[in-house]
């Protein structure tokens, strides 16, 4: 049964009021137009630029018994192509073609309805930001530390849309870490200069995008409108304010999205355009959540087709991709968010459980808009070769994903294995020495991102059962591995938490909330420890913003013994030499067995505390500590 179309809303038309390409008096005279033709509920995209790439656009209109409208334009270098009807008579998708010489101003699209009814509606043409690729749209690399944050939970800069009214979520409840806590962007900015402290170079935020859910609203991975940043986390003005702000300090900005699923109360999921827009099954079926049937060359294409088209959720309607007005959708939606606020990098949410044709289409749409942009998937997979699978690789398989990066799921388990697991063959140390043995399967491992702990696992400290040593061994690897190091909020002042059953991994940051009883923020509101552990941190993150072997260097590494892991980090400019001591007793390493990499060098600077070794006969290594040492010759 075909429902019911939402309410008729105004198009929000902020972005020409932040690229300041249209004049107060043009402004004006757009929003008395657009009221004229508030028939349309949605316009998607809701403008658009000049000089893209890919001169062929389509537009969403959505609004009341618009389907059999007929629709004309004239506007020097933009062409109608063409205009399509589909089953619900609330919609018209039309293809437009942009010439590389049309100029900046409004289209105007002339609909005439069935009744006779006949309106202009101004389609908005802005100029491409001639920054692209250089302060803005930047891309992130193995040069960046990415620090990774849940808005509702790190800062509360603005009380006033702590509840907006209207919404379907209305908890604000700082106990339940189920309920809204009322962080927003407006906090993330209040602390820049903290970001630039701890030495980060890049954030990545938990999507921001609106999430009008009735029920756990708060980590923002169920959209409900696309192209509206979530009013409880500020506007679409303000993240775009926040973007410059960033790159303003030298802080690259990562934006979370999900291609797979939508929320339930999204709107063109409560009026959809046509049956095949979601993965529908006879009744529920959820994905099972296995990679392997999508590449088994023995796979039923059953197990298959519930692992990409069953549902993550049943609050989380499946997309689906194939439908070419849902992939255009989607794509035209990335590339608008990258030109409008100027964001460096996607992270793709639930990246295996998508369309690995429609994957392809979209990441190369938007590195030929966007050649810096860098782009990386969530691909919670188990083995190596099952996440280069879903990456750029040197697999001989039918499909070839064109993924520049992927979330490095394997060197995670590896790095928890090696500080909690027993030594064995294939155990304990032994497993990031094997893990990174394996990256000859990948084209490019440095463009992974390589991490201790996230939003949905147990905090790393918490893994390692509180042990302060093994935290600060976990970031010492981190920080000179190879790939894009990411850390979690928290950390860094030695936060615990774990993902289940209480949830506590997405705890509040301490001093982002007015009334809070101490400021983490400030090292004066910092126990010892976590100043300790804040200048560890900060330490090692400011040295890599000027190694370029730890940046960009080559990785050679030794078999680990007796329960200790060497490696190398290495150009022309510099050697740093990295010992992982998994022991609970110190231990003396003889240098003599890395001679291939440390001949030439006498001495040797220990980068944590300034320390000079003047002698490389044995170095001494405490119990459950890493050593990250600078080769001098």
């Amino acid at each position: 049964m075909q429902k019911k179309a939402p309410k008729r809303t105004v198009v929000f038309l902020a972005i020409l009021l932040v690229t300041g390409n249209l004049s107060f008096a043009q402004q004006r005279r757009t929003s008395t137009r657009q009221d004229q033709a508030s028939i349309f509920d949605h316009v998607c995209p809701p403008s658009w630029w000049t000089d893209m790439k890919n001169p062929f656009l389509q537009v969403l209109f959505h609004g009341q018994d618009i389907g059999q409208a007929q629709v004309s334009l004239k506007y020097p270098g933009v062409r109608l192509v063409k205009v399509h009807r589909v089953q619900n008579d609330h919609y018209l998708f039309i293809d437009l073609h942009i010439d590389s010489g049309a100029r900046a101003g409004n289209i105007p699209i002339r609909f005439t309805l069935e009744s006779g009814r006949s309106f202009v509606y101004s389609y908005p043409l802005a100029v491409r930001n001639p920054r692209d690729g250089r302060s803005r749209a930047m891309g992130i690399d193995s040069k960046d530390l990415v620090y990774l944050l849940m808005p509702d939970r790190f800062s509360d800069g603005d009380t006033t849309n702590d509840r907006v009214p209207g919404m379907l979520d209305q908890t604000l409840n700082a106990d339940s870490t189920r309920e809204r806590h009322g962080g927003d962007l407006q906090g993330v900015i209040n602390h820049l200069d903290y970001f630039n402290r701890l030495g980060v170079t890049a954030l990545w935020l938990n999507p921001v995008i609106e999430n009008n859910e009735p029920k756990a609203s708060y980590h923002g991975y169920s959209f409900t409108d696309h192209y509206r940043v979530d009013p409880r986390l500020g506007t679409n003005a303000l993240y775009a304010s926040f973007v410059k702000k960033a790159h303003a300090r030298h802080l690259k900005v990562v934006q979370d999205i999900v291609l797979n699923h939508v929320g339930d109360q999204h709107w063109f999921v409560r009026d959809l355009p046509m049956k095949d827009w979601l993965n529908e099954w006879p009744q529920y079926t959820g994905t099972t959540f296995r990679e392997s049937p999508i590449f088994d060359p023995y796979g039923a294409e059953a197990d298959k087709k519930q692992v990409l088209d069953g549902w993550f959720v049943p609050s989380m309607p499946d997309l689906n991709q194939r439908n070419p007005f849902v992939a255009n959708y989607l794509i035209e939606n990335a590339l608008w968010w990258v030109e409008y606020a100027g964001i460096d990098a996607y992270r793709i949410d639930t990246y295996i459980y998508c369309d690995p044709a429609f994957l392809n289409r979209f990441n190369a749409a938007l590195l030929r808009a966007f050649p810096r942009l860098h782009i990386f998937g969530e691909t919670w997979v188990h083995g190596v070769s099952a996440q280069a699978y879903f990456t750029k690789n040197n697999l001989d398989v039918p499909f070839k994903s064109n993924l520049p990066g992927a979330t490095d799921f394997q060197l995670n388990f590896a790095i928890k294995d090696a500080l909690t697991q027993t030594p064995g063959w294939t155990t304990g140390i032994n497993r990031i020495y094997l893990t990174l043995a394996k990256d000859f399967l990948y084209a490019d491992p440095s463009k992974n991102v390589v991490f201790l702990d996230n939003h949905d696992m147990d905090r790393f400290l918490s893994t390692v059962n509180g042990n302060i040593k093994k935290l600060k061994s976990g970031f010492a690897w981190l920080l000179t591995t190879r790939g894009i190091p990411q850390m979690y909020y928290g950390d860094e002042i030695l936060m615990k938490g774990r993902s289940n059953p209480d949830g506590l991994v997405r705890k509040d940051f301490p001093g982002g909330w007015p009334g809070d009883p101490a400021n983490k923020f400030d090292s004066s509101g910092r126990t010892k420890a976590e100043n300790n552990m804040f200048h560890y941190v900060s330490t090692l993150a400011h040295y890599r913003q000027h190694s370029t072997a730890l940046q960009t260097g080559k990785l050679m590494q030794y078999l680990p013994k007796n329960n200790v892991y060497v490696y190398f980090r290495y150009d022309a400019a510099g050697t740093v030499m990295v010992i992982m001591n998994a022991n609970d007793q110190s231990v003396n390493i003889d240098p003599a067995r890395f001679t291939e990499r440390m001949k030439g060098f006498s001495q040797a600077k220990n980068i944590l505390n300034g320390m000079v070794l003047t002698s490389l006969k044995q170095i001494a290594v405490p119990a459950d500590q890493t050593l990250v040492l600078e080769l001098m010759r």
